[in-house]
């Protein structure tokens, strides 16, 4: 696409003095971008063939970037070292918000070469090879809600994020007239991701006041990923540009929450579909075995998908944000939505709100799918009718639980590896303590007074 870029198409536009800063970035343990801005001419002459370097707590700290204890692979015992950020030439890429700027990503690596493990990209790479083994890639697609208001970032932080004016007065869902009035975000965002050389589908309405959805095409998982985290960082720095702020958190108030509903389907190397067969439903053995494998391992590997305290507040009973573990035939109550026919087969997970961290989902999804087919799981019986008032097993309802139901699941350290397991058991770990810590306005408001 227009906005992709090669290294000789860097050069010209560096000798044009139309670029002039190139953003080295990666994805964080909490999903988030970070990385650095170098100049063009420093990035053409080292960085491009030697990497740069970044301090190993970027994957260890806290949401406010607070180092913490507990890390394999970092603290004060180690002396905080330097990670390799190593670019990824074929995800370079023009930022047309930025002015002279472009973006490359990076995959994290030590002094020695070795693969930095608990990175949400080598972690995502090692499913992917062993999909590779079997001759398979998947291909997936995220869809991420998030809802604006017409408050900037820095009067949202200065009133502690109350009292916030969201951009629309009631529910948009598919409506057209009253998403019109944030249209000249939306349009930016959109043309400004296809100038970044994303296929931006398109936006609809969401049922929370303000919110909205833009859906990009689906790509092989890593890049989709990639383009995933690229998006949520790129999305709030245009609506600052805006006077505008938007918020993907999983749930920002008592109404509909933010989703990443994640698709994904594979395909062998001859590029033919491998979930679509003659068995019941237009299913193959593999897609049986791998929707199987998802159930089976899908409360065990929700701190994956839902990594945050206000991750769990999203499941809630009749609020197309899923309860139970059960699958159906595009039936919005289960946690897994199956859809399409023939090459357009898939399975949607649920799950996800919009807090994931795409790369640790979208792991976590082929993770289970591939338990599934290395035990040749049956498939459970379809689910038809209200998931939420079925007799089915439920997902965690706190972090807590999901962390406890992590850390003794011998399939996740098996498929992740325990240095992974340990640092995200970690993660949640000192979400927990700063959780348990707060006082909140909840609980002033209950107890100022009444109590």
């Amino acid at each position: 696409m227009s906005g992709n870029l090669s290294i000789e198409q860097l050069d010209a536009g560096i000798a044009a003095g139309e670029i002039d800063t190139v953003i080295v970035a990666f994805a964080d343990a909490q999903g988030r971008l970070v990385g650095k801005r170098v100049s063009a001419r420093l990035f053409q002459e080292d960085i491009l063939q030697h990497g740069a370097e970044a301090c190993d707590y970027l994957l260890s700290v806290d949401v406010d970037m607070n180092t913490v204890d507990g890390y394999a692979m970092s603290g004060w015992n180690r002396g905080y070292g330097d990670m390799v950020l190593r670019p990824d030439v074929v995800t370079l890429r023009r930022m047309p918000w930025l002015v002279g700027t472009v973006l490359i990503m990076a995959d994290l690596v030590w002094q020695n070469g070795e693969p930095v493990g608990p990175s949400p990209r080598a972690i995502l790479d090692r499913q992917r090879d062993r999909l590779a083994e079997r001759g398979w890639t998947a291909f997936s697609g995220t869809e991420l809600e998030f809802i604006v208001f017409e408050n900037t970032y820095r009067d949202a932080w200065a009133r502690k994020y109350e009292g916030l004016t969201p951009a629309t007065d009631y529910n948009v869902d598919y409506n057209l007239m009253a998403s019109t009035r944030m249209e000249p975000l939306l349009r930016d965002i959109r043309l400004g991701m296809d100038g970044a050389g994303m296929y931006c589908e398109g936006v609809k309405g969401e049922c929370n006041l303000g919110q909205q959805e833009i859906a990009f095409r689906y790509a092989e998982v890593r890049e989709t990923a990639d383009q995933h985290a690229i998006y949520k960082n790129g999305a709030k720095e245009i609506a600052a540009q805006h006077g505008q702020s938007l918020t993907f958190m999983a749930k920002f108030n008592e109404r509909e929450g933010n989703s990443c509903h994640i698709h994904l389907s594979l395909r062998a190397d001859d590029g033919t579909p491998v979930m679509a067969g003659d068995g019941e439903h237009g299913f193959s053995p593999v897609m049986e075995h791998w929707i199987a494998g998802i159930l089976a391992t899908l409360r065990e590997f929700t701190l994956l998908y839902a990594p945050n305290i206000n991750s769990y507040k999203r499941f809630a009973k009749g609020s197309f944000a899923p309860t139970g573990v059960a699958w159906g035939i595009d039936n919005r109550t289960c946690a897994l939505r199956v859809i399409g026919s023939g090459s357009g087969l898939r399975v949607e997970n649920r799950v996800p709100g919009g807090d994931v961290n795409p790369y640790l989902g979208i792991s976590a999804i082929i993770a289970g799918g591939l338990y599934g087919i290395e035990n040749e799981l049956p498939l459970p019986e379809r689910f038809e009718g209200n998931a939420y008032e079925a007799g089915v097993d439920h997902l965690p309802t706190t972090l807590r639980e999901a962390a406890q139901l992590f850390s003794e699941s011998r399939i996740a350290r098996e498929a992740f590896g325990d240095d992974v397991v340990d640092h995200y058991l970690n993660q949640a770990r000192i979400e927990l303590e700063a959780y348990d810590a707060a006082v909140t306005d909840w609980e002033r408001v209950r107890g100022f007074e009444r109590l």
